[in-house]
């Protein structure tokens, strides 16, 4: 078995890797890179069937749905055999009505938890893990009597830290090479740890309690787990959340019941004008249709806003100052604060200090800490450590034993550890 990570060495994002054995090929996610401005015009990776079909590619696995590890994938040809959660794929189809990072998959095999899939000469079996994308997957692949593990995205501190802990007290044996993710290698307070996603919660309802008008908070419709957050706050709070048409979509995509739904008490459902325009254009009306019960409508914001705590994204802002009369209080950014460092986050800064509108940031990482990392490493010792999904991939070798620096389009042959 050999491998080739075509890309993700020495970046964060963007991440592919492809596997042979016996002349038959299956490749690990397809993303695209974090600074890419026109995916139309990014050349995809020389990797035979990307093009055009080509027999000896089995199937393509899209470990989760992050654009940094799907975003090529709609270029590929429409035969490409996918592998990919249930779930992620129901996400990714409904995300499609709303914004061109959707994507409707036609050939697709489900993953599910370390259920074995036989593919040609491969063998693959995926691990659920935390992160903060829905239904992510670790997965091994084996072929030829090797063994390799490739973590994906991963965490130990959001609300399904028991299945990494679970990989890590029962991984699979004897495993050849692992790529290991190490985003948050060199930043500051991956030593101490991250807090949980149930730590934000007492967090976010001190700042909901000190607003009197309507509270935004800057989140990711896709990142459930922070959803699920922002409810439990909210019900302590004893506010309304209100999310978008695109969000309430994604919830209702999962499945699954136990989390947040448009029909659940104390939340409303707002449609902002881009999704309206979407909607309209595409004569897709049953995609609001479906929560015109749950509705709140511009003109019933100004008497809720302070009882309401509002999903935000940038684009909402020109709805938000077209309501007359709609108090603003407070801004909290819930995610990664190096994105208002992004020139195209400029305006939103000019708009927050043209309203006096408070910024306040209250977020976890998607990704392990520095001793989660070690664990997992540590659970598969023997292994060669490849670095991957990193900026830093020097830096592995000060903290994990055996690891192993390769370059982007660097084939190896997958052996017994040295």
């Amino acid at each position: 078995m050999r491998i080739c990570i075509h890309r993700g060495t020495k970046e964060i994002g963007g991440t592919c890797v492809e596997i042979e054995s016996q002349g038959k090929r299956i490749v690990l996610d397809i993303g695209l890179p974090l600074d890419a401005t026109d995916p139309d015009e990014m050349p995809l990776y020389p990797i035979p069937g990307f093009d055009q079909p080509d027999d000896s590619l089995l199937g393509v696995l899209i470990s989760h749905p992050h654009q940094d590890h799907y975003g090529l994938a709609y270029r590929l040809p429409e035969e490409t055999l996918f592998l990919i959660g249930e779930a992620a794929q129901s996400i990714l189809d409904a995300a499609v009505a709303f914004m061109p990072a959707g994507l409707r998959l036609k050939q697709v095999i489900h993953l599910k938890d370390r259920k074995h899939i036989e593919l040609g000469p491969f063998t693959i079996t995926p691990y659920l893990v935390d992160h903060s994308a829905y239904d992510s997957y670790a997965v091994l692949v084996e072929a030829d009597g090797e063994r390799l593990f490739y973590s994906g995205d991963f965490r130990i501190h959001g609300r399904k830290s028991k299945l990494v802990e679970r990989l890590i007290a029962d991984p699979p044996t004897d495993v050849n090479v692992l790529l290991m993710e190490g985003t948050t290698l060199g930043r500051p307070d991956t030593g101490k740890g991250f807090p949980t996603e149930e730590d934000l919660v007492p967090k976010f309802v001190e700042l909901f309690e000190q607003t009197d008008g309507l509270t935004l908070v800057w989140a990711s419709g896709q990142n459930i787990d922070r959803l699920v957050t922002l409810y439990k706050a909210c019900r302590k709070a004893k506010k309304q959340l209100i999310l978008d048409v695109y969000t309430a979509h994604i919830l209702r995509a999962t499945g699954n019941k136990r989390i947040p739904q448009a029909d659940w008490d104390g939340i409303k459902i707002f449609l902002p004008a881009g999704q309206k325009y979407r909607i309209i254009k595409d004569k897709a009306f049953e995609l609001s249709n479906v929560f015109k019960p749950y509705r709140i409508y511009p003109e019933k914001l100004p008497a809720a806003a302070s009882k309401s705590v509002m999903l935000f994204r940038p684009s909402m802002i020109r709805d938000l100052d077209r309501i007359e009369g709609l108090q603003i209080n407070r801004l909290i950014m819930s995610m990664w604060s190096g994105y208002l460092k992004d020139e195209r986050n400029k305006p939103l800064l000019d708009w927050l200090e043209r309203r006096g509108i408070g910024l306040d940031h209250c977020h976890t990482s998607g990704h392990a800490a520095m001793g989660d990392l070690v664990a997992l490493r540590n659970s598969m010792e023997k292994a060669t450590l490849l670095p991957i999904h990193t900026e830093l991939p020097d830096q592995f070798d000060q903290f994990f034993a055996n690891s192993q620096q390769v370059k982007d389009g660097q084939w190896l042959i997958v052996q017994n550890p040295r």
